[in-house]
């Protein structure tokens, strides 16, 4: 039986960081003895300007029949910021109860980190992050708009349910990851009273109660942001709401190298998950091969990893490791890697094949 993945390359340099994944993806379907299928969508920017669509609900209930969803990039120069990211990535995550974001933060050897003294040992952890709740919900409105009264309001929407599955999710990995066994807590406790009171006494209540074997730790979210630079070296898995995962994230990625390694999952365990580089479409460099694909090949990685497939998983991540520990690829920035974007999918898709027949 074949895997059944659906494509969304969508906009910029989407399409050419999707080829060279599904490319790194083949290798190690070719290597493992499975199999998959692709089906490709193009929703995103050019088709929201031919006919005013952005997803129908028809899409969503496609989606449901697949095994995965791999996107590319969102965002297109000629349309309004939030049209494309609130109709296609929340649309799909709302809608598909993609309830977990998981982005790893990872420091390969061979990348330029911006921290004095720190290597690939000192960072290495995962930030679960809450991604159906929170401020991002859109509960909330503009009253009086225009007029010097306006009145605007964003709720930030915590449940006890969505706050308790996320932080299981969490334990759950950090015992699976078996490194530290330890989970941190980010939030804003003396500040977002309510809200992060209810995460506060889910991830007690639970560890106590499920996980004694992982130890618990707890960071104020501006605290965090400052132990991220200084001493990365103290996380393993890290839970957190929404908003502040979606911010403390770009930070990982800045420590990790930038946003060129940088992948991420939108989960949902018992249905249809997403997987997508964390990039954005970077629309001047569409069609010229000078982007860096490495983000969406990880990505790929992450989603095969999510399907069960650990070996291909694992020979993705160990080819990802061996290329930039080579010293081959010099930097990673667009252009300046000497080599194109599907030289790079290449020897690292050639480095799966190699590996796995050692």
């Amino acid at each position: 039986m074949a895997y059944k993945i659906a494509l969304l390359p969508g906009d910029g340099i989407g399409p050419e960081v999707t080829d060279e994944a599904m490319k790194v993806v083949r290798a190690a379907a070719d290597v493992c003895g499975f199999d998959y299928e692709t089906q490709s969508y193009d929703f995103g920017g050019d088709r929201y300007l031919a006919t005013g669509e952005v997803l129908p609900a028809s899409a969503i209930e496609e989606f449901r029949q697949f095994d995965a969803i791999f996107l590319g990039a969102i965002g297109h120069q000629d349309v309004a910021p939030g049209i494309l990211e609130k109709g296609i990535l929340l649309k799909c995550r709302f809608e598909l109860d993609q309830y977990i974001n998981l982005r790893p933060v990872k420091l390969y050897p061979g990348v330029e980190c911006p921290l004095k003294n720190k290597g690939p040992e000192d960072i290495d952890f995962v930030v679960v992050r809450e991604n159906t709740e929170g401020i991002y919900s859109g509960a909330g409105g503009i009253q009086y708009k225009g007029m010097p009264s306006e009145v605007s309001t964003q709720i930030h929407v915590t449940t006890r349910f969505g706050a308790e599955r996320c932080i299981r999710y969490a334990f759950d990995l950090a015992r699976k990851r078996g490194k530290k066994l330890q989970l941190h807590l980010v939030a804003k406790t003396n500040v977002l009273t309510f809200v992060h009171d209810t995460w506060w006494r889910a991830f007690n209540e639970v560890g106590d109660a499920d996980y004694p074997d992982i130890k618990r730790e707890y960071a104020h979210v501006d605290a965090a942001c400052m132990w991220f630079v200084k001493n990365p070296e103290w996380f393993d898995v890290i839970v957190t709401d929404n908003q502040l995962g979606d911010i403390i994230t770009d930070l990982g990625a800045a420590i990790q190298g930038g946003l060129g390694v940088a992948a991420s999952g939108n989960l949902n365990p018992n249905g249809v998950s997403m997987f997508e580089p964390i990039h954005g479409s970077a629309p001047r460099y569409r069609g010229q091969g000078k982007i860096n694909p490495i983000a969406a090949i990880a990505a790929g990685g992450m989603m095969l990893e999510h399907l069960g497939e650990e070996r291909g998983a694992r020979l993705v991540e160990e080819a990802i490791v061996t290329i930039l520990g080579s010293g081959k690829i010099k930097d990673l920035g667009a252009g300046r890697m000497g080599y194109s974007t599907s030289e790079v999918g290449d020897m690292i898709a050639a480095e799966v094949r190699r590996a796995a027949a050692q």
